[in-house]
């Protein structure tokens, strides 16, 4: 966690930018498009998006769980916008894929 602090006008900010980065690093993806909202409401995740056979399984060498875990650290530190989005890819824990 980056600290930075103004004495002058008594401010303090809290950064987790540099974990972040290491968090999508270590899932193979830190070359991902940043966004300004991370999940919008028209944007529908289900479990039928889950794979429904071996051959399907392309988040097998995704350490999704990992990721989520860590987002969630985030969450709790630093960064409370996260939270919708957060709450709704942890639901596929279990089953993930490419859309969650």
């Amino acid at each position: 966690m980056e600290i930075t602090r103004d004495r002058g006008s008594g401010r303090l900010w809290l950064s987790q930018e540099n974990y972040v980065l290491k968090v999508l690093k270590r899932s193979n993806m830190k070359d991902v498009r940043s966004v300004t909202t991370p999940l919008t409401c028209h944007f529908k995740l289900s479990s039928k998006q889950c794979p429904q056979s071996p051959e399907e399984e392309e988040m097998s060498r995704v350490p999704y769980t990992s990721a989520v875990e860590s987002l969630m650290h985030t969450v709790v530190c630093t960064r409370p916008d996260l939270v919708y989005a957060v709450n709704k890819i942890s639901r596929f824990i279990s089953n993930p894929r490419k859309q969650h």
